[in-house]
């Protein structure tokens, strides 16, 4: 497979129609940060007249619960954001994702040293990654510094004797302009990112056989036909990996929008720990999802405070141009509550 210098173009697809996408991780009930990613990204296609595909993300083996599916689908019903394809299940795409990790794996990078594979088994445990690097100022991530990269056929099948490797996706050295992603988010505008620099030979399969959510989701966008993708933007640093994984692939890039997470007062994300924040406990106190709608449409400016509004009253007010004027996170306090 040659794989070309210019992967850090960014190259959108010309879709005739928008395609969004929900992807729920079945783990517990939605809350209502979860309930504001999905609103916006329902938005975003319903106001281009586009379509919703819906996809479950249910490939770690702690995450594959079909109640906390049903109730997820149950609670977007019940907030008036449909689907028209779906659902899609991860946990049942194994030999989809295992063929392309297979593609990458059989490809040589032309840029730099020739010869060698995109990916390599790594046998670094958590502990080790942690101790050998230090975590990204922006987000904690960790940079892998290369460890395993250069081990020998003798030292891979030594160490796999003892324990099953991860498999890495090699990134280009941060000279190579092949390793530089440049995209314009549709909230947060130009982004550039330099793989080695930022996340450095990234996971595509984990050691217990579990294939990385990176590798996972281009795949299945592209295959599902999704040309937006909308999601919080503590998942923008995601974006230049798959990026990279969809030119290696041979896929078009589709549109990235990353938008405000809900967050404690103390700037903490809103988890699925907040029990008296998610859908369950919401439900029983609201008997509509107006009041919840409008609470985060006021924060974007796409209502006025205490406005009660249902999703589809909401699409024709929808535009980018007013999340990315919103682009601070929303803190749940009691001002915020006050109005739901």
């Amino acid at each position: 497979m040659n794989i070309a210098h210019d992967t850090n173009i960014a190259r959108p697809t010309a879709p005739k129609r928008v395609v969004g996408r929900f992807a729920p991780t079945p783990s517990g009930r939605m809350h209502l940060g979860n309930v504001a990613s999905c609103l916006l990204a329902w938005l975003s296609a319903r106001s281009a007249g586009g379509r919703m595909v819906l996809r479950i993300e249910d490939l770690d083996p702690r995450a594959q619960s079909r109640e906390a599916a049903r109730l997820i689908m149950d609670d977007l019903n019940w907030l008036g954001l449909d689907w028209d394809e779906g659902p899609f299940w991860q946990s049942e795409r194994a030999e989809v994702y295992a063929a392309a990790i297979d593609r990458l794996g059989g490809s040589g990078i032309e840029a730099g040293s020739k010869g060698l594979r995109l990916t390599y088994p790594c046998f670094c445990t958590r502990s080790e990654l942690h101790a050998a690097t230090a975590p990204h100022a922006s987000d904690g991530t960790y940079v892998y510094a290369g460890t395993c990269r250069g081990l020998s056929a003798d030292e891979v099948a030594a160490r796999a004797a003892v324990r099953p490797p991860a498999t890495r996706l090699r990134v280009p050295d941060a000279a190579d302009p092949a390793g530089t992603i440049d995209f314009c988010d549709l909230a947060y505008g130009a982004q550039r990112e330099v793989l080695a620099h930022e996340c450095g030979d990234f996971l595509v399969r984990r050691s217990d056989g579990v294939v990385a959510y990176q590798l996972a989701v281009v795949v299945d966008d592209a295959e599902m036909g999704v040309t937006q993708v909308v999601r919080g933007r503590d998942l923008l640093g995601s974006a230049p990996r798959q990026m990279y994984l969809q030119s290696l692939l041979g896929y078009g890039n589709p549109e990235y929008g990353h938008v405000p997470l809900l967050v404690a007062p103390d700037g903490r994300r809103l988890s699925k720990r907040e029990r008296d924040l998610d859908l369950g406990a919401l439900r029983e106190r609201f008997e509509t999802p107006g009041p919840l709608i409008g609470a985060i449409a006021s924060r974007l400016g796409l209502a006025e405070v205490g406005e009660s509004l249902t999703a589809d009253a909401l699409v024709p007010r929808f535009s980018w141009g007013m999340v990315a004027s919103h682009r601070e996170d929303i803190v749940v306090d009691e001002d915020f509550l006050s109005f739901v």
